[in-house]
């Protein structure tokens, strides 16, 4: 792709975003603003609550743009999580112009987009975030504080904060690197602690749903159901799958934990935390994706019982197929 071509730009968010989407969708903002570049950030859901630590979240629309150039896709190569953003006259659009792909999810890509290009990471980046520093040091491009600032943040969300066995020494000197540019730990860190304060009101209902929690398959496996109207009451002050999960990381014996979501309109949505290798594959088998340990997948043809012992089956075999390789 001729990127001295390119005049304006439109990055898709995958319909799940994440700390990685989200901040890697800025990083290249930053990076290609400063190359005279037009660039907007497009997603069909709202953003999180809980990513507001993330400067300049607030810029990401939900109005399509009329023009551009090339479409961006960051973090996901998963059909189902761009199900709407892909149909309709934004489908039109955006086959008729080039498509450029940063994901680096380990599963088979659907997307629904035959002429896509991919870009062809170096090593074993774990975050959108290390794509788009390959990206920019392939290009020659320039990197600013506040770029480097959202890379961090991309790697760190992806993660768990450079915590995964994933994390290798490339990880780390990504990092070291964005530092090196003027990105600042502590500041992120800051921002990312004021937004985690909670009400009494989220600390009380944290409380209900840890009650909720159903320990299974000898409790490795942990799964919370969130229904509807607890999304509409809690979701703009604090995402509530992650109040759960953030306890179930460190729960004795709990090997996968899951939250899952049910909507009024049929759509279940999951969000997969697993201390062994398996959280995208199992995402992969509900047509969803994600990393080793963390992976989140969407569904509109199932119940949610239905689900659930289809979930437990598939955590079940793979469990089962680790412990015996």
């Amino acid at each position: 792709m001729n990127w001295n071509e390119i005049t304006s730009v439109l990055v898709l968010q995958p319909e799940n975003p994440d700390g990685d989407s989200v901040a890697s969708a800025l990083a290249l903002e930053e990076i290609l603003s400063d190359q005279k570049k037009q660039v907007t950030i497009y997603s069909y859901v709202n953003i999180p609550g809980y990513l507001r630590y993330i400067q300049g979240q607030d810029r990401i629309t939900d109005e399509f743009p009329k023009d551009f150039d090339v479409t961006i896709i960051v973090d996901t190569v998963t059909g189902s999580l761009l199900e709407n953003t892909l149909s309709g006259e934004r489908m039109t659009k955006i086959q008729k112009k080039p498509v450029f792909v940063l994901d680096c999810h380990p599963v088979e890509n659907d997307l629904p987009i035959e002429h896509a290009d991919y870009f062809k990471a170096s090593g074993n980046p774990i975050a959108t975030g290390e794509l788009v520093y390959q990206l920019a040091k392939e290009q020659n491009w320039d990197i600013n504080p506040m770029a480097a600032t959202h890379i961090i943040e991309a790697t760190m969300a992806d993660t768990l904060g450079l915590t995964t066995e994933a994390v290798t020494a490339e990880t780390v000197q990504v990092v070291a690197d964005m530092l090196g540019k003027g990105a600042k730990m502590s500041d992120i860190d800051a921002r990312r602690r004021e937004v985690m304060k909670k009400s009494s009101d989220l600390i009380h209902y944290k409380g209900e749903l840890l009650q909720r929690i159903e320990f299974l398959l000898d409790g490795k496996l942990a799964i919370i159901h969130i229904p509807w109207e607890e999304i509409e009451k809690y979701s703009p002050h604090y995402n509530p799958t992650m109040l759960a999960l953030e306890e179930l990381r460190n729960t004795e014996g709990v090997e996968v934990s899951v939250g899952i979501k049910t909507y009024p309109d049929g759509k279940i949505t999951g969000k997969l935390r697993a201390s062994k290798p398996i959280a995208g594959k199992i995402a992969a088998h509900f047509g969803g994706g994600g990393h080793d340990y963390a992976a989140g997948f969407k569904v509109t043809d199932w119940n949610y019982d239905e689900l659930k012992l289809e979930f437990i089956k598939a955590t079940n075999d793979l469990l089962n197929k680790k412990h015996t390789t």
